[in-house]
């Protein structure tokens, strides 16, 4: 006995998606397309959203890709030039320039403004990855070469893939989601390991104690895992590690 399919269930085809019964569409693609100006609802939706977010990757790619070799520096934007975090981040993008890194930041105020300012006025290539947030932000005046994104997923993805080392000042959420993600992308082989530098121990010794007592023995992690990570106090102890890893 053969079974017949319903009646009305005629495949609509639009691209990969195939639709049937009630819902078919009563007008096509073209159609929609063509016709008079409607409601500007569509520019919310989300196969419009896809387009927006493949052009921020292209736009990404587009800007970065002879971008040549490049460190990554992470902190806090709420960071005083007086303070002696911005000194010692601009401190180690002068070094990372001597080395024939450009620099790359998130392109803010704080420890992102000086890794720029210091890559800037050592002559080499200061680069700020922005961001959309509610409340206003903008591009530092020390970046030369400035992309603007809306999502944090292009933005991080911008980071890690042009990126041979991150130096992570002291910092906020953010910091740490740039920090965890890079630690996360190596534990699980997803990129090349790459050097990532803690700056300042007194910040940073709780979560590595953290990490090494209530995290890793739950098993959650294995003890190779927290040495992705190295320690230092100083800019130039963070030079010397990027110096080591650069040659080995």
């Amino acid at each position: 006995m053969t079974s017949q399919a319903p009646q009305n269930r005629h495949d609509h085809r639009k691209g990969p998606v195939t639709l049937r019964g009630n819902l078919r569409p009563t007008r096509t693609t073209d159609q929609r397309l063509l016709e008079e100006d409607g409601p500007g609802d569509w520019v919310h939706s989300d196969p419009w959203r896809v387009l927006r977010i493949q052009s921020e990757f292209v736009e990404g790619f587009g800007a970065l890709a002879e971008l040549g070799p490049a460190v990554s520096i992470f902190g806090s934007a709420r960071i005083a030039e007086d303070h002696p975090h911005y000194a010692a981040a601009m401190e180690i993008a002068r070094g990372l320039v001597d080395m024939g890194y450009a620099v790359i930041t998130g392109g803010g105020p704080g420890i992102m403004e000086a890794g720029n300012r210091g890559a800037q006025e050592a002559g080499g290539v200061s680069v700020g990855l922005g961001i959309e947030l509610p409340h206003e932000q903008g591009m530092n005046p020390y970046v030369d070469l400035g992309v603007d994104f809306r999502y944090f997923f292009a933005r991080k993805m911008m980071f890690v893939k042009y990126s041979s080392g991150f130096v992570v000042m002291p910092g906020g959420f953010g910091t740490f989601d740039e920090l965890f993600e890079a630690l996360c992308l190596m534990q699980t082989h997803k990129i090349a390991m790459f050097p990532v530098v803690l700056v300042g121990r007194d910040y940073w010794s709780g979560l590595i104690d953290w990490l090494r007592s209530a995290v890793l023995d739950s098993g959650a992690i294995n003890s190779p895992d927290v040495d992705l990570m190295r320690v230092v106090d100083t800019a130039d102890e963070a030079i010397a590690v990027l110096r080591e890893a650069a040659q080995q």
